[in-house]
């Protein structure tokens, strides 16, 4: 390590102002710690949905009736509030956790060497969208576990699963343009099982809304639709994710695909026949929480298989900071035409 510099009365001002380049002025971390911090925010923004789960399996929705106190005279829960109180506050202090973890990520983004500003941002689009949920979770419990509020606070947290896994996929890779691995039809073939998994987790909310977990041991309303009809749809969309999934994984194999988009999508089919065999077992027992909750974090897992499939169709390599090298002759596929550059 270098000497680090002294900090003067205009440096102390100006770390005032912005904290974030005092620290990238006197700290360069190691990339391996930056990926580390991406993975754990990550690993967070799971971990919240799945104690998220075990708040509403556990009835304890308005454990804490109040917010941003836990009761009308107490910040924190109270003996008389019991387990259910425990469970609701327990989940409020992660989201700390889950700030703490954030935070890492952008200060190790912010004072990686050189400046990467597009992983920067996207650290702080995870912030912002702590923030909304954070306000969002609250309004939750003063509506009374309204149950689309309940599917707007779980969509939201989706959309931080998506953004935490770009963003750990982007701590890997180079800053170069990305290139292309496939050609243009396998790439909109993606597309198409990106949005319907996308739809297939939305018709997962109206399931949770208007299925018989409420969040709460007294009567909530419930979104007013046939529970099993909708049941039935998102088994439907399931299977055409499995079946796109499947499609993907043969066209891959028969142009000769790099090995990065065949890997992560033989894992994805792998995840989706696993949360398959989950979500039938318990749609047949009447819904266990067990695998209710096991079925919550096999849906995050998808969820971020899914964006590495669609991350995996292109490479960004190191900026070349001298001449550039000649490129290497990309292996013969199958069909150029499908396969797209190598």
């Amino acid at each position: 390590m270098g000497p680090v510099p002294n900090l003067t009365r205009a440096g102390a001002r100006t770390a005032l102002r912005n904290p974030l380049a005092l620290i990238a002025a006197r700290w360069t971390p190691d990339p391996r710690t930056v990926r580390r911090a991406a993975l754990t925010a990550l690993v967070m923004s799971v971990v919240i949905v799945v104690t998220g789960g075990a708040v509403r399996l556990t009835g304890s929705g308005l454990g804490c009736p109040t917010w941003p106190k836990c009761t009308a005279d107490s910040l924190t829960t109270t003996s008389e509030m019991g387990l259910h109180g425990v469970i609701e506050f327990g989940n409020r202090l992660l989201t700390y956790v889950l700030c703490a973890a954030v935070g890492w990520a952008i200060v190790a983004a912010r004072s990686e060497k050189p400046y990467r500003r597009g992983l920067t941002l996207l650290g702080w689009a995870q912030f912002w969208i702590v923030m909304g949920n954070a306000v969002l979770g609250g309004i939750v419990v003063l509506v009374g576990l309204n149950p689309y509020t309940v599917a707007a606070h779980f969509l939201l947290s989706t959309a931080l699963i998506a953004v935490a896994t770009v963003m750990w996929q982007r701590s890997r890779e180079g800053d170069a343009p990305p290139r292309p691995l496939v050609g243009r039809a396998v790439q909109q073939l993606v597309w198409c099982m990106v949005a319907a998994s996308v739809l297939l987790i939305a018709v997962g909310t109206v399931v949770t809304g208007a299925g018989p977990h409420a969040g709460d041991s007294s009567e909530v309303p419930r979104m007013p639709l046939d529970w099993e009809t909708v049941s039935k749809l998102h088994a439907v969309l399931a299977w055409i994710v499995v079946t796109l999934t499947f499609a993907l994984w043969f066209v891959l194999k028969a142009v000769d695909a790099p090995r990065g988009p065949l890997d992560r999508t033989r894992e994805l089919f792998l995840i989706l026949l696993a949360q398959g065999a989950i979500g039938y077992v318990q749609y047949f027992t009447d819904l266990p929480e067990v695998l209710v909750g096991l079925h919550m974090f096999g849906s995050c897992v998808m969820w971020i298989w899914v964006l590495r499939v669609l991350l995996s169709l292109r490479e960004r390599p190191e900026a070349a900071s001298g001449p550039a090298a000649p490129a290497a002759q990309p292996a013969r596929a199958t069909s150029a035409s499908i396969a797209g550059p190598r």
